[in-house]
């Protein structure tokens, strides 16, 4: 017996591959494998096949029908006695993504990759053209990849591209859950700020701010200084910051995306129930979470009540959700772009920074700097053309 690999390139046409199937089932060839692309019109079909001494006359057959069918045909004899490959092996999903991706930066990646011995077994582009996103299916030694990561990381910065490396398998595929911040990810604005500063105490706020970035108070007393000095203002505030809000790019249908396939969908805030609540609502939002400010007689008392919705809140709730859908923690995306969500993005399987600032970027394990949350789903391998087919579907999408 003999193992035979048989590639077929040429225009694409209906029928190519049923012909050619065809003879070799007829002849009872044994098939190992099989893999078809479509570039731009030109088939690419490649088929490993088992031939003995009667069934080798086959070849000849096939060679006969891809003329006929106006395409190229080779074949090859695979040495048997090649190993095969070692079972510790591990297989590794890498998604690159940027407004177009270069071929000198897809160079730059593959170098890393090759130098470290990791392979390449294919490459699917599930973007736009010109291409935009690629996503790579890679089959490595397991023991390299906290250094390809640490390289990827750096060379991500250098690039100007989002590099995504994840394991690929069954848990890439299966996440239940995604949960999301709401300042700065699934909006653009921070809700205190909007508050503070239809308050007339913005910079006050912006103070207190920087003094928290600079570490000289935590997540929880910053938070308490901020709301203290919005005592006084009138609760339809919070209507009025509503108006002001702007959704990220790509979140309403982000969103209806995921609903559709699926999905829960949740959003766990350090902002404020009153104007969170609104926008879950109207996005369709399974859960939500965020601070409560105390009201009295219609105005705001400079208080909170209840549990502060902080890093380690953030985080439990996240396991919380998680078992109350009765799901693993792999199953669970977060995305948040602060460093009080960093907890959560750690316990997720899949932790997003999203356009956070470089200090939470390094600490995260995957981090995007694209304006859209759509760009989230290349994660999860969906594809562009699958995504407006989807939208055809759900014509309500905006």
């Amino acid at each position: 017996m003999k193992s035979i690999l048989i590639n077929v390139t040429g225009q694409d046409n209906p029928g190519i591959t049923a012909e050619l199937m065809g003879i070799l089932g007829k002849g009872q060839a044994r098939m190992l494998d099989v893999q078809q692309t479509v570039v731009g019109r030109v088939l690419g079909l490649s088929i490993q096949v088992c031939l003995d001494e009667q069934t080798q006359p086959l070849l000849k057959d096939l060679l006969f029908k891809a003329h006929e069918l106006g395409v190229h045909l080779d074949f090859q004899t695979l040495n048997e006695s090649e190993p095969p490959a070692a079972e510790s092996r591990k297989r590794y999903a890498l998604t690159l993504l940027a407004s177009e991706l270069k071929p000198s930066a897809l160079h730059q990646v593959t170098s890393v990759l090759a130098k470290q011995g990791w392979n390449i077994d294919t490459i699917t582009s599930l973007g736009d053209r010109p291409v935009s996103c690629l996503e790579l299916i890679l089959s490595a030694p397991p023991e390299s990849f906290s250094a390809v990561e640490a390289e990827l990381v750096a060379l991500s910065g250098r690039l100007g591209v989002d590099i995504a490396l994840q394991e690929e398998g069954l848990l890439r595929r299966s996440k239940r859950l995604v949960v999301l911040d709401m300042d700065s990810t699934l909006i653009q604005q921070e809700i205190i700020d909007e508050l503070a500063d239809l308050h007339g105490v913005k910079d006050r706020v912006a103070e207190i701010t920087h003094r928290a970035m600079n570490g000289e108070l935590d997540f929880e007393q910053s938070l308490r200084a901020r709301v203290s000095l919005l005592k006084g203002a009138p609760d339809t505030v919070f209507r009025d910051v509503r108006e002001r809000i702007e959704l990220t790019e790509g979140a309403a249908r982000f969103c209806k995306v995921l609903k559709r396939l699926g999905y829960r969908l949740a959003v766990i805030s350090g902002g404020f129930v009153r104007v969170v609540e609104p926008i879950a609502r109207e996005l369709g939002l399974d859960y939500h979470f965020a601070n409560r400010l105390e009201v009295v007689d219609g105005k705001l008392t400079g208080g909170l009540v209840g549990p502060i919705v902080g890093p380690q809140r953030k985080a439990d709730l996240v396991e919380s959700l998680a078992q109350q859908e009765g799901i693993e923690m792999s199953q669970v995306i977060a995305i948040g772009d602060g460093a009080n969500d960093l907890p959560m993005l750690a316990l997720a399987g899949l932790g997003i920074a999203f356009n956070a600032k470089p200090a939470v970027q390094k600490e995260a394990s995957t981090a995007i700097n694209q304006r859209s949350l759509l760009s989230v789903l290349h994660l999860l391998g969906i594809r562009g053309q699958e995504l407006l087919d989807l939208e055809e579907q759900l014509p309500s999408l905006v």
